[in-house]
């Protein structure tokens, strides 16, 4: 079923309520997911990006509600990730004489996911096609995921098509930001920021900058998934702004992993010396704990305290591709600490603080280690060790 943003404005995609991970198994999507695509028709017809192969039929008979898919005269690609482009076949076979709108690096991408000799036309900021009544101005955004990703800013209209950026995994029966939960949305913003831009934080708020400066009336803002941003849209521009800043929240964030419950209690006394210097903090159990929801958790807080006992001379498997994360995603402004137990060689918390080291988040002090099952001892130690923690994170 479509729906008319403005006057020959119509959004056209699919919304995919199954969906639960995205990226292969990369990141989790609770709430599902929309792949947003959006025809205007004026003296020319365009198609502002397709949706997932798998929902190209529906896809195809939005766009009959509106005109035959023949009549198509111009096809924008903003970013040839295939669950923006995946129906991009489907779509020229039906017509084939439309010009495909790309990025230089655009093109690249499209060309090598397709392998599509089309009519292409290369466009680079502050070009500007001519539809009839419209303008539309391209904006490149690299790295707002890819290198290839532009925004399409329809000129009368005010929409600014922004491709990934500003967008959600989030599943709804509206599609504006006015008509759904508030809680959910942000909450589904920010994992959406904290798990796939944070590593381009600087490219985001010098291209916020770079937008703003352009000085182009925004009523709306429609991302290539989730929400469309009608009321009040420059709202999400600016917590990507604080977002892009990565101030953290003077919180601590523990995850742990355990085989014989050590560990798990080091974590809680931990915490309650956290709570001594009055700091709140959250704790997550590894295996049983989404790790997307983690980073983002992560993300707003200062500190992040690594645990696990020694396994094979090194840390159990659920710990890795958490710390794998934190390379990937360069957080910044963040303190660290490692703590474990072991039985024999002990190696955990040197790799813990090591690998934190290279993920260039500095460790506040010497991690604490508990030999077999902590005494009162031990865990006297892990209480002060979570004191240190929380006096750094509240300097």
């Amino acid at each position: 079923m479509i729906t008319e943003l403005k006057r020959g404005v119509f959004w056209v995609g699919a919304v995919d309520w199954a969906l639960r991970h995205f990226h292969g198994h990369e990141l989790s999507t609770h709430r599902g997911s929309a792949y947003n695509a959006y025809l205007i028709t004026d003296e020319k017809n365009v198609l502002i990006d397709t949706v997932w192969a798998p929902f190209q039929e529906q896809l195809l008979a939005n766009i009959r509600e509106v005109i035959d898919p023949a009549k198509l005269d111009i096809i924008i690609v903003n970013h040839a990730e295939t669950d923006h482009s995946g129906s991009l076949p489907a779509v020229m076979r039906l017509a084939p004489n439309a010009t495909v709108v790309v990025s230089k690096r655009g093109r690249e991408s499209t060309e090598g996911h397709h392998h599509q000799a089309w009519n292409y036309k290369v466009v680079q900021t502050g070009d500007r096609i001519n539809i009839g009544k419209r303008d539309l101005v391209f904006i490149e955004a690299p790295m707002l995921h890819w290198p290839d990703n532009m925004f399409t800013y329809v000129a009368g209209d005010n929409i600014l098509m922004s491709s990934d950026a500003f967008g959600q995994h989030y599943a709804t029966a509206s599609h504006f930001n006015d008509e759904v939960d508030q809680q959910a949305l942000f909450q589904e913003a920010l994992k959406y920021y904290a798990n796939i831009l944070t590593p381009f934080s600087n490219m985001v708020a010098r291209k916020i900058d770079e937008v703003l400066a352009l000085k182009l009336p925004v009523d709306i803002i429609a991302p290539s998934h989730g929400i469309i941003w009608r009321k009040d849209p420059l709202q999400i521009v600016k917590k990507y702004q604080e977002w892009a800043a990565q101030v953290p929240e003077k919180s601590a964030v523990i995850v742990y992993d355990t085989m014989w419950e050590a560990t798990r209690l080091m974590a809680e006394a931990i915490g309650e010396g956290l709570t001594e210097e009055q700091v709140p903090y959250k704790i997550f159990y590894a295996p049983v704990s989404d790790r997307n929801d983690v980073i983002t958790e992560i993300f707003k807080t200062r500190a992040v305290i690594i645990g696990s006992p020694t396994f094979n001379q090194g840390l159990l498997p659920s710990i890795m591709p958490l710390l794998e994360d934190l390379k990937g995603l360069k957080f910044q402004n963040k303190i660290g600490g490692a703590f474990g137990s072991y039985g024999w060689s002990g190696e955990s918390v040197k790799i813990i603080q090591e690998i934190l080291a290279n993920c260039k988040i500095p460790i506040v002090t010497e991690g604490v280690r508990a030999k077999w099952q902590p005494i009162a001892e031990d865990l006297a130690k892990c209480r002060q060790f979570g004191k240190t923690v929380g006096q750094a994170v509240k300097k």
